[in-house]
């Protein structure tokens, strides 16, 4: 069933529904999803305890870790954008249909969230090419109202990307077909249904592409490049050792978050994907790093681990007083 929506003397024909068939014809797609099911409630479990770690940890309380504690809450709410609504429909119900307004709110949350954990890559960046390239002034630079401003900033950007690119595909008509080769509401294989001109959406998603992806992952690039002059200056080997420690987790972070995404841009582009192939690998994309971050910070970040420590001890206290017959029977 469609409807028709006359806007500035044209006419749109929207479907009430579209048909998301992306993970339906991949082999055994039922195990694909309850490892999905796995891979979100480790997420939750990692970023919420990030996230706990630094509001309850006062050493914690920086410039460094508004970043960081962004980033979780990007990678929270972008699988919880993404995964449970496509898992309960598609896998629990059988349902592999989505409403036109339904499928727009989806991309816009699946798209910001994406986008914010790009940005917040490029923000932790910007924390450790002044830490190591200008040490002294750092704390005169990277103050917390410096990096509440940039995270604010960046959001402001995001929305304003991903909210221009669907109000562009409420002015596309989509009278051929409704179904999305995708395994979410996806962008691209949505705006390529129309049968109207769809130009403007082809220009947003170079934008997107340079914006999101390009810029940062160069200003990365860069911040590295510095970073490298700055270490070959430092005289004693310790040091050296003890400031490239400080980049590993970021570094790890960059290279689970970019090279995927563009390894599936440059295969598209050289050789034919299987469908299969390319939303198998665009869900593990999507849904791994999230997973993977709060692990790698909590295993590769000293401050995170000692942090974890003293409220260990401090709940441990706690439970102490709250049960003093237990702790008189130990005695």
């Amino acid at each position: 069933m469609t409807s028709v929506v006359s806007l500035d003397n044209a006419t749109f024909i929207r479907p009430s529904a579209f048909y998301i068939n992306g993970l339906y014809n991949v082999p055994n797609a039922k195990y694909y999803y309850m490892f999905l099911c796995f891979v979100y409630a480790v997420t939750v479990l990692g970023n919420s305890f990030i996230m706990g770690t630094i509001y309850l940890t006062r050493t914690l309380h920086t410039a460094k870790y508004i970043a960081v504690f962004n980033l979780a809450l990007s990678d929270l709410f972008g699988s919880s954008a993404l995964i449970p609504k496509y898992y309960a429909d598609m896998f629990l119900r059988e349902n592999q249909y989505i409403s036109y307004e339904n499928c727009l709110a989806s991309m816009f949350f699946v798209y910001l969230f994406m986008i914010m954990q790009s940005f917040t890559l490029l923000a932790l960046a910007f924390d450790r090419v002044i830490a190591i390239c200008f040490p002294l002034r750092y704390h005169a630079i990277v103050t917390k109202t410096t990096m509440t401003l940039i995270i604010g900033v960046m959001w402001l950007i995001a929305a304003t990307i991903i909210g221009v690119s669907i109000i562009l595909i409420t002015r596309l008509s989509f009278c051929k077909s409704n179904t999305v080769g995708s395994y979410y509401c996806d962008h691209g294989p949505i705006f390529r249904l129309a049968c109207n001109d769809n130009t403007p959406s082809y220009i947003m998603t170079y934008i997107y592409i340079t914006v999101v992806l390009c810029i940062p992952l160069t200003l990365i690039a860069v911040s590295y490049v510095c970073i490298g002059f700055a270490l070959l200056k430092i005289s004693h080997g310790a040091e050296r050792i003890k400031a490239m420690k400080t980049c590993t987790s970021h570094l790890i972070l960059v290279a689970m978050y970019y090279l995927p995404v563009c390894s599936i841009y440059i295969s598209a582009l050289v050789t034919y994907l299987h469908p299969n192939t390319r939303i198998i690998n665009s869900v593990l994309t999507q849904t791994i790093p999230p997973m993977l971050n709060p692990i790698i910070y909590t295993l590769k970040t000293e401050e995170v681990l000692q942090s974890i420590k003293v409220l260990y001890k401090r709940i441990k206290v706690n439970v102490a007083k709250e049960d003093p017959v237990k702790s008189i029977a130990k005695i």
